[in-house]
């Protein structure tokens, strides 16, 4: 009797033995299984973003050529107004392209989107003083050349600050 007994607790523990193998077998190939499509699926999130990001480092950097002081004034120069209303109308486009151009910090780092922004708000700042520094009445054509003389005195241009900064961030997704 005590045989059998003997031997049916041993059935017990090595058929007891098998199950919690068999389950940890399966814990572990479930975890495999998720870790795989986890990776899988950032995978094809990043590779349905990164035409995304890629636009929005392209868009951001051609704002940042487009606000370059001197770019404003070769696409923008009117030369039948006074140098108060070009100082308008630059600061105009300035603001107008940003609002045009907001939605892409989504895809660029918030670091990147503050150079931006300061280099936006340095480029108003740099137009705005060479505006109060002209006499009264003075031309377009007197503010215009003083502000690519300012902008030639300032070396690197905020916004070339933030050109290599994004485009060194682009470079590290790739």
């Amino acid at each position: 009797m005590n045989e059998i007994l003997a031997l049916v607790i041993i059935a017990i523990i090595g058929i007891s033995a098998l199950i919690l193998q068999s389950y940890w077998h399966q814990k572990r190939t479930q975890l495999k299984d998720a870790l795989l499509l986890q990776s899988e699926l950032l995978k094809e999130r990043q590779n349905a973003t990164l035409p995304l990001r890629m636009e929005a480092y392209q868009r951001a950097i051609l704002y940042l050529e487009r606000m370059n002081p001197t770019s404003l004034v070769l696409r923008l120069n009117d030369s039948n107004v006074s140098a108060k209303a070009m100082e308008a109308i630059l600061l105009k486009a300035l603001r107008d392209e940003y609002d045009h151009n907001v939605a892409q910090q989504l895809f660029i780092s918030e670091g990147s989107w503050k150079l931006l922004k300061t280099a936006k708000e340095e480029t108003v700042r740099l137009i705005s003083l060479v505006a109060e520094q002209l006499p009264e009445g003075a031309s377009s054509v007197d503010f215009c050349s003083s502000l690519i003389t300012k902008t030639a005195e300032v070396n690197p241009l905020p916004s070339e600050i933030a050109i290599e900064a994004l485009k060194a961030e682009f470079q590290r997704l790739m």
